[in-house]
Parts: structure tokens; C-alpha cells; sequence
């Protein structure tokens, strides 16, 4: 018995390993490919618009663009074996430098906004489910609605201009105020968990405040898919006999919700949150240009109307990673709640 049930995990395992690294090569072909046939010649990034043609045909060969394309695919994998991602035109700095000083601010901010949607989200559904064609529920449902059909950039404006222009409420664009920049030494290079580990508390209030409004903009984003979801998962649990039969034998209502109802669609809502997070990560673009946060999507942003392909295709591997490892986490989460999954 412990024989075959070894047998069935080791196969788990393997098909899993299988999948995994499908996807990630299926990733940095596609990934290569972009970079191949987007009408952007990365050598005219490099040498500028009047370059000679000699200078041209030696830049083009160092970076063995006038070799056959499947070589081009093996000297990119040999690169990416070592971590090697280029050379950011942009910044004259290695695109995986650029990459981990970018990055952290963009986690700081999608981090904040998930857990702001899955205080806010997951509530909000349950209730709503539980009170179907109140008041609430139809509010929730138009919050819900307005959340996944007003663009961002439409909703950080909006933020702007009502917090910042005319109420005076918080702070404008930026991670942090004029007054505390390079103040904090960068340890996580998320700043105001540096602020707090160093004990710049003038720079912590002031990055914290500046983190608000990017935050409730993008938690309003997936605090939508969320509350939405979690209200048609418990709307269909209520209706199942384990919970009528927990309410014919007197279980108090609370603990039908919570407990009976809640307990079985939470394993969905891992799927469900991990997908939403992983949007935040990648879906900070907008985000991060109308609030000049300076994080991935900012740079990926710039790197684009710049031409400079290594970094774009850089940052699109980095956030097809994270993609690809939400998902291995929800999986696996996935299995830890579900026992009939284990």
C-alpha cells in the first residue's frame, strides 16, 4: 500500500516537474521570439539613428545578431543558464541589477493592495452571498462591477485628483517625499520596511504615506474579482445540503457561514487570490506610470519607449516567472486544504 502510494506521488511529481518545465521553455521562446520579429532593431538602440554601417555591422556582430536564428536561441539560453539577462541601453547597467533594484518597490505595492482586497474582498462576498438581494449584496455587486470596468490609469487619476489636488488628504506621486530621499539605506529596497528596520520614523510615515494611494487603487482593481468570486462560491455552498442539514440540526448561523460554507469554497479562493496577486505584480504598469512609482512597471514602461529590448524582455521573463510560481504556490496550497486533492 505505502508502495503504490509512493508510486502515485513520485509520478505527481514527475508530471509536475513536466509541466513546469514546458511552460518555462514555452516562456523564453516566446520571449526570444519577441525580441526577434518586434519591428525595434536593438543595434540601432545601442549605436544611435546615424551610426556608420561598419560601426553598425560590428555591433551587430558582437551581439551575434548575424548569426542563424537558432544559434541566437542557444547562445540566449547559455545567458540565461548564468543569470545573465544583457545590458540595459537605458541604464548602461546589467538588466538582472536593474531588475532586483526595481522589482522590491513593485512587490511592496502589489503586497500592500492584496492584502487590503483579501481583508476588504473576502467579507464583503461572504456576506453578500449570505444576504442575497439586500441592499448590500447590490452594492457590493455595483462596487464589484465599477472595480473591473473603470480603467486604472482612470482611477489614479481620479485618486490624484480628489486626495491630493483637493482635499489635501495625502501626498502626490513618488515612493517618498523630497526631503527623505536617499535617507534610508537601502536593505530590502522596500522602503518602508527599510525606514522601519533603520528607524527613519520621518521617512517611514512619509513612505508610508505616499504608498496609499497606488495601493487602494490597485487593491479597488482585484478587490473586485475578488469580492465577486467569493460571493458566487458561497452563494453556490449555502445552497448545499451539508449546510442545510447543519441548519436543520440548529448550528448557529454564523458558524454555518464561517465555518461550514466558508471552510469549503476557501480552496478555490487560493487559486483565486494567487491569480489576482500575480495581475498586481505584472498589471502595475499603469499603476506605476500615473503615481511614478518607481518600480518594474515604470521601468518596463520606459525600457519600451527607449527600444531597449533587453530590459523588456528581461522584465516579460521576470514577470512570467512569478506567473508561473503563484500558480506552483496555489497548487500546492491547493493540495495542503484539500484532503480528496491529496
Amino acid at each position: 500500500m505505502n508502495g503504490r502510494r509512493d508510486a502515485g506521488r513520485l509520478r505527481v511529481l514527475s508530471t509536475s516537474a513536466a509541466s513546469i518545465s514546458i511552460t518555462l521553455f514555452g516562456l523564453i521562446l516566446v520571449t526570444f521570439l519577441i525580441g526577434r520579429v518586434m519591428p525595434i532593431d536593438p543595434v540601432v538602440a545601442v549605436a544611435g539613428d546615424h551610426a556608420p554601417p561598419d560601426v553598425v555591422a560590428r555591433i551587430r556582430s558582437e551581439l551575434g545578431l548575424d548569426r542563424p536564428l537558432a544559434v541566437q536561441f542557444l547562445i540566449y539560453l547559455r545567458h540565461l543558464a548564468v543569470g545573465d539577462l544583457g545590458r540595459s541601453v537605458m541604464t548602461s547597467h546589467a538588466v538582472t541589477a536593474d531588475i532586483l533594484q526595481y522589482f522590491p518597490p513593485t512587490f511592496e505595492l502589489a503586497t500592500s493592495a492584496i492584502i487590503l482586497a483579501v481583508l476588504v474582498g473576502v467579507p464583503a462576498g461572504v456576506l453578500a452571498a449570505s444576504r442575497p438581494g439586500s441592499r448590500f449584496d447590490h452594492l457590493v455587486r455595483a462596487v464589484s462591477l465599477a472595480g473591473q470596468s473603470v480603467p486604472v490609469f482612470v482611477l489614479g487619476l481620479l485618486f490624484l485628483l480628489i486626495l491630493y489636488v483637493k482635499l489635501g488628504w495625502l501626498p502626490g506621486s513618488g515612493q517618498v517625499g523630497i526631503t527623505y530621499e536617499g535617507v534610508v539605506p537601502p536593505i530590502t529596497r522596500m522602503l518602508v520596511v527599510d525606514a522601519a528596520l533603520t528607524g527613519h520614523w520621518g521617512a517611514f510615515w512619509s513612505a508610508l504615506s505616499h504608498l496609499v494611494q497606488p495601493a487602494l487603487v490597485l487593491a479597488l482593481f482585484s478587490l473586485a474579482y475578488i469580492t465577486r468570486m467569493t460571493r458566487a462560491f458561497m452563494f453556490e455552498a449555502l445552497g448545499s445540503e451539508y449546510v442545510i442539514t447543519a441548519r436543520a440540526k440548529g448550528v448557529p448561523e454564523w458558524l454555518v457561514l464561517w465555518r461550514h460554507a466558508f471552510g469549503n469554497v476557501s480552496v478555490g479562493l487560493v487559486t483565486v487570490i494567487a491569480l489576482a496577486y500575480a495581475s498586481l505584480l505584472e498589471g502595475a504598469v499603469l499603476t506605476e506610470t500615473v503615481f511614478s512609482w518607481p518600480g518594474l512597471g515604470l521601468y518596463l514602461t520606459t525600457s519600451l519607449l527607449n527600444a531597449d529590448m533587453n530590459a523588456v524582455l528581461g522584465a516579460t521573463m521576470v514577470i512570467g516567472c512569478i506567473y508561473i510560481g503563484l500558480n506552483l504556490l496555489a497548487d500546492f496550497a491547493y493540495r495542503l486544504l484539500d484532503p480528496r486533492v491529496r
